[in-house]
């Protein structure tokens, strides 16, 4: 027979609980003692608790601030001057403090934001000074800087001791949290904050109270309660009882390099694909699964390489996520410029669910003509590699630049530059590019007829030029009967011979060696 709920498991008293919570209000409410769980991993022991955005912010400080470290802090920046003395002690990377602006607006606008927990270090006065009582004569710890109380007999649950006249906290790992809610803090005390470069250096810009009402609709109400959020933290000791200080310092700094050697940062790839904020990100991702040039058969070797953001030579992919990510950005950004956000490095907002749909729709008819230009209606019976591979490899390539890429990109800005912002037909483009692309307009970009040559084909490295990018979305706008005026065509001419200069010799489209006004510029369709 099956036991009942009640009768299976120990059941806390009504009584049990007032007295629990009668204790935890006298011990914790003061915010000197924290309710912790005991962990021990690696033979370091920590405890495990949570603490508001407001103490975590003023209570805890950055690791540079360890007195071990002090002679070469310097305040301005809050980090530590490396030298040759102070090189073996440094235990943290420099702060970037042009990450606190961003941060803090992710964490004001963002009702579902979520930092992971703090990894900090408990020290105590006594530690730096060597004559103190608590070092025996061989210069070992009598005792711990962390003290934890136990509340149940198995020494797993209890009270660590964190009041601010008997101890000080050092963020090991989330300083840049750390960072972030201090910046929180100071916004919401005096409605702005400074935007700093990466050393600190003000830049006369600021983030405002005015500026995440108004652009983000937060409301003040939700700003006020932010201080008592709650974020996860765990505490080791800057010593521990029968340790020297060296022996802490090298423990201390082994689990900081630990930790970050182990936080494996995401791909570009990967965050496009995890990205739900990013609407050129849900497009992307949408299109790469649902497109009948780009989605997953039975019958045919993947297209599309989720992680990476480059293809290799011998690669069966056509292009990758990321590149896509940068496509949809760069064809939509000029119907829905609105979808970035306004200054470098904030997070953008996710767009409206229809404004979505119509952007994948926009998406979803560029792949769809995509899908007709001859270079990429033989992938009907041929792989890719062949058409990626230059002349001169192995087997043999056409060298085409829709096969790569960088060209994918060039194309996607190109287009949508025409479309969206010049008020041209894909119909009308897209003859013209079936017409460019079947007289090999894509292809031989080794060869100096190719009026890529010089400008996505390094002819010196004999490789893809990446830095040519932005030269080969201007040349395809012209191309396509974009570019009417004329200064601005002179310019395109002249960049375009110093593309295809080499050595300070020009080479035009015939493979001799000109001055550069006589390049000129390729025929318009």
């Amino acid at each position: 027979m099956k036991k009942s709920a009640s009768t299976s498991a120990a059941v806390i008293s009504s009584t049990d609980k007032k007295r629990f919570s009668d204790l935890l209000t006298k011990y914790v409410g003061e915010n000197k003692q924290l309710l912790v769980q005991k962990t021990e991993m690696g033979g370091t022991q920590a405890y495990v608790g949570s603490v508001t955005l407001e103490w975590f912010a003023s209570q805890v400080r950055f690791a540079s601030f360890l007195p071990l470290l002090r002679s070469k802090y310097n305040p301005d920046t809050d980090n530590i001057e490396i030298d040759a003395e102070s090189i073996d002690d440094i235990q943290q990377r420099p702060l970037d403090w042009s990450r606190q602006a961003p941060l803090v607006q992710y964490l004001a606008a963002r009702k579902n934001h979520k930092f992971p927990p703090v990894l900090a270090v408990i020290s105590q006065s006594w530690v730096d000074n060597s004559k103190a009582s608590e070092w025996d004569s061989k210069g070992r710890a009598k005792k711990s800087t962390t003290e934890f109380t136990s509340l149940d007999e198995n020494e797993q649950f209890g009270l660590l001791d964190i009041s601010e006249e008997n101890v000080t906290i050092y963020a090991l790992d989330g300083q840049h949290r750390l960072m972030a809610v201090q910046g929180l803090m100071e916004i919401l005390k005096t409605g702005k904050l400074p935007r700093y470069k990466k050393d600190k250096a003000a830049s006369n810009n600021f983030i405002t109270i005015d500026n995440l009402t108004d652009k983000y609709l937060v409301e003040a109400e939700y700003l006020e309660q932010l201080p008592e959020e709650k974020i996860g933290i765990e505490f080791i000791c800057a010593v521990a009882e029968g340790e020297t200080r060296e022996e802490a310092r090298r423990r201390v700094r082994s689990i900081f390099v630990h930790v970050n050697l182990m936080a494996v940062p995401l791909s570009k790839g990967q965050l496009a694909q995890l990205n739900e904020d990013d609407g050129f990100s849900i497009v992307a991702r949408k299109i790469a699964v649902s497109h009948p040039l780009l989605e997953q058969r039975k019958d045919r070797k993947s297209r599309v390489n989720w992680n990476s953001a480059t293809v290799a030579a011998k690669s069966t992919v056509l292009t990758t996520l990321q590149a896509l990510k940068e496509m949809s950005e760069r064809y939509l950004e000029h119907k829905y410029p609105h979808w970035k956000p306004l200054d470098k490095g904030l997070i953008p907002m996710r767009p409206e669910d229809e404004e979505l749909e119509d952007a994948i729709k926009d998406f979803q008819e560029l792949f769809d003509n995509l899908a007709t230009l001859p270079s990429y209606k033989v992938l009907e019976y041929e792989d890719t590699p062949m058409f990626r591979r230059f002349s001169f490899e192995k087997d043999g390539g056409e060298g085409n630049i829709l096969f790569r890429p960088v060209g994918q990109m060039a194309l996607a800005k190109a287009l949508g530059i025409l479309i969206f912002e010049k008020g041209f037909s894909i119909e009308e483009i897209f003859e013209k590019l079936r017409l460019f692309d079947s007289k090999g307009g894509f292809s031989g970009m080794e060869f100096p007829k190719s009026v890529w040559y010089g400008v996505l084909y390094d002819a010196n490295r004999k490789r893809v030029l990446v830095a040519g990018k932005e030269l080969a979305t201007r040349l395809l706008v012209y191309i396509l009967g974009g570019i009417k005026d004329q200064m601005e065509r002179a310019e395109l001419r002249n960049d375009l011979a110093k593309a295809r200069t080499i050595e300070d010799q020009t080479v035009d489209f015939k493979g001799k060696f000109v001055e550069p006004k006589k390049v000129g510029l390729p025929g318009v369709l």
